[in-house]
C-alpha cells in the first residue's frame, strides 16, 4: 500500500503523458515504410535483442523480404556518439551501443543505424539522401545505404512519438507484469495497461514445456478472453483479437571472444563468469550443466568495462589457473573495446552465443504467419 502512496506522482504522470499522445493533445507520427517495434514495460531483461535478431532471420527467411532492404533502428544506449549513426561492423560499442553493434556483426547485409529521435532516424532510413543534408546526421560516417524497405524498432515502445505499425510486446516469464511495481520498487517503467497496444504479445524466458492450461491463465492475466492455445489467439476487452505466443532461450556452446583463445579451455570443469545483464540466473543454470562455476563476478546492465574489472578477473584466474572465462555475446562486443587485455585471459575468454526459440513449431507457424500477413496488409 505504501509503494502506491509513494508511486502516485510517477503514476499519474505516465497516464498523462498516454492521455496527450492519445487524444491528439501531442503530435504522433507514422512512418512510410511498415514499422515493427520490439518492445516491453519492464526496465531490461526480457530479451528484446535475441527476438530482434529472431525476426530478422523470419524476414530473411521469407520469400516476401528476402530481397528487400531490411533496417534496424536503435536509440544505442550508453553510445557516446552523438545524432544519427550508421552503425559499421568493424566500429565500437563507445560509438554505437553494444545492442546495435551485436546485431550488424550478425546481419552485415542489414542496415542498423541509431538516433535517439525515431522520427527523424527513421525518415532518415527512408531517404539516405539526407544524410547529406540533415543537421543531426553532419557526424555520420559510412558507406551509402539504400531506402529501407522495412525498419524494426528496438525498445521504442515508449517512444509515443513514433506510432509503429506492429507491436511486439515481450514479458518476462519469471516477472509477470501483473505482480510487478513501478520504479524503484518493482521494473515497470510503464504502465501494464499499455499491454493493450500490443499486436503480439511474447512471454519469454520460459521453460522448455508450459501446459496449455498454463498457457490460459497467462492470457487470462493479460485481460484475454476465449484464448485458444492451438491458435494462439484471444480477444482483449475492446474486442481486439491478439496473439499470445512463448518462447525460451537457447544457448550454444562455448565461442573464443579472441583469435588467441586455446579451444582446451572449453572443456575445463572450473568456470569463472562475469556479466552485466538485468539477470543472469538462466545463464548460470546453462553452464552449470557442464561446468562447476568458481566464481562470478556480476555488473550492472550495459556496463562498461575498465582495467579494474579486468585485474579483478585476473586475480580469480590466477587463483584457479585451468579455469574458463565466460561471458555474454553482449558483454563481449563491450570486452572487445578494451585495449591491452593480458595474453593469459585472452586464451580463455569465451562468449556463449543466444537465440530464442518458441515453444512448439505450431507457434512458430502462428508468429511467422502473423507477421507476414500483417506487413502484406500495409501495402493494400
Amino acid at each position: 500500500m505504501l509503494d502506491r502512496i509513494i508511486l502516485a506522482p510517477y503514476y499519474l504522470t505516465l497516464k498523462l503523458r498516454h492521455f496527450c499522445f492519445d487524444h491528439g493533445i501531442r503530435k504522433v507520427r507514422t512512418c512510410e515504410v511498415p514499422t515493427i517495434c520490439v518492445g516491453n514495460i519492464t526496465a531490461g531483461g526480457t530479451g528484446k535483442t535475441p527476438h530482434t535478431e529472431m525476426i530478422l532471420r523470419t524476414l530473411l527467411r521469407s520469400d516476401d523480404w528476402a530481397y528487400e532492404d531490411l533496417a534496424v533502428l536503435s536509440r544505442g544506449y550508453r553510445r557516446s556518439s552523438k545524432g544519427f549513426q550508421i552503425v559499421k561492423r568493424e566500429g565500437s560499442v563507445k560509438e554505437y551501443g553494444d545492442e546495435p553493434l551485436q546485431i550488424k556483426k550478425k546481419f552485415p547485409g542489414v542496415t542498423v543505424a541509431v538516433d535517439r529521435n525515431r522520427v527523424k532516424g527513421c525518415d532518415i532510413l527512408c531517404h539516405p539522401e539526407k544524410l547529406k543534408t540533415e543537421k543531426r546526421a553532419r557526424r555520420c560516417s559510412g558507406e551509402e545505404i539504400a531506402p529501407a524497405d522495412l525498419i524494426v524498432l528496438d525498445d521504442a515502445f515508449q517512444y509515443r512519438a513514433l506510432r509503429a505499425y506492429l507491436n511486439i510486446i515481450l514479458v518476462d516469464y519469471n516477472r509477470p507484469v501483473h505482480k510487478d511495481h513501478l520504479l524503484p520498487f518493482g521494473r515497470l517503467r510503464d504502465l501494464p495497461g499499455r499491454l493493450s497496444e500490443a499486436d503480439i504479445i511474447i512471454v519469454s524466458k520460459c521453460p522448455a514445456y508450459l501446459e496449455d492450461e498454463k498457457r490460459i491463465q497467462w492470457a487470462q492475466a493479460f485481460g484475454l478472453m476465449d484464448f485458444d492455445p492451438v491458435t494462439c489467439k484471444g480477444t482483449d476487452k475492446k474486442g481486439k483479437e491478439k496473439v499470445l505466443l512463448f518462447t525460451t532461450i537457447w544457448y550454444s556452446s562455448l565461442t573464443p571472444i579472441f583469435e588467441e583463445a586455446d579451444p582446451r579451455y572449453a572443456y575445463s570443469q572450473k568456470l569463472i563468469l562475469f556479466s552485466g545483464i538485468a539477470k543472469d540466473t538462466p545463464l548460470r543454470m546453462y553452464l552449470s550443466d557442464e561446468h562447476k562455476i568458481i566464481k562470478r563476478f556480476r555488473f550492472e546492465d550495459h556496463h562498461k568495462y575498465t582495467r579494474a574489472d579486468i585485474r579483478k578477473i585476473m586475480r580469480a584466474v590466477k587463483d584457479h589457473p585451468t579455469a574458463v572465462v565466460a561471458t555474454t555475446e553482449k558483454d563481449c562486443q563491450r570486452i572487445l573495446d578494451l585495449k591491452d587485455i593480458p595474453e593469459e585471459l585472452k586464451i580463455r575468454m569465451f562468449q556463449v552465443p543466444i537465440e530464442v526459440g518458441f515453444l512448439s513449431e505450431r507457434e512458430k507457424a502462428v508468429f511467422e504467419d502473423t507477421l507476414l500477413r500483417a506487413l502484406r496488409e500495409f501495402h493494400k
